[in-house]
């Protein structure tokens, strides 16, 4: 059974007397979860998601070394969403900076407006160039920022200096190894189930 024809029984099983959309509101937020990805010697090497993390184990590239204690029900099948995975294969990872995306962008400013503060969910933000590339800003670490729409449409196209009340968090940096595991202890600071893993 696929993944996603297994989540759809998981949810008539479990949830068949709660309204639909409530209910693709804690299916969609259970798979997206993050995970912690170990590399073969136990190195933490990334972040995915709940969804892809299945995805990995399904194939059977990589094994759940800890579970989140929810229970993915299917017809022949009942699995436990991981919690911190380990790929099966040695991965090399070039210590480098990152590809520059959104979604890196993203997990660097870890979900958070960097003109407000506000915490929100990847779909509800956008990204901003610091300096409008109308006026000459480039797409680059240093010049691109997680924003809320709000936020985006209040700056419009101009620099932060000619507004009065908006000014940015903190310095955009390049996402380097350090941003990297810094973000993962920050996610994992409060789980047991990845302290071990971070912290050595």
């Amino acid at each position: 059974m696929s993944l996603g024809k297994a989540m759809i029984h998981a949810r008539k099983q479990k949830h068949a007397a709660i309204p639909r959309e409530e209910v693709r509101v804690h299916t969609s937020t259970v798979m997206q979860a993050p995970v912690l990805v170990l590399n073969a010697s136990y190195e933490p090497i990334n972040i995915c998601g709940a969804r892809r993390a299945l995805v990995l184990v399904l194939k059977g590239v990589a094994k759940t070394e800890e579970e989140q204690g929810a229970t993915l029900h299917a017809a022949r099948v009942r699995m436990p969403l991981p919690s911190v995975i380990r790929l099966l294969e040695y991965r090399r990872i070039p210590h480098q900076t990152r590809a520059l995306s959104r979604k890196n962008i993203l997990l660097r400013d870890r979900n958070t407006c960097q003109y407000c503060g506000v915490v929100l969910p990847a779909c509800e933000l956008t990204l901003d160039h610091v300096i409008p590339r109308s006026r000459g800003g480039a797409s680059t670490w240093e010049n691109l920022v997680a924003c809320c729409h709000s936020c985006n449409r209040r700056k419009g196209n101009q620099l932060l200096h000619e507004l009065e009340d908006m000014k940015l968090l903190r310095e955009p940096r390049p996402f380097t190894l350090h941003t990297s595991r810094h973000i993962m202890r920050m996610i994992g600071h409060s789980d047991v189930k990845w302290r071990k893993y971070l912290y050595y």
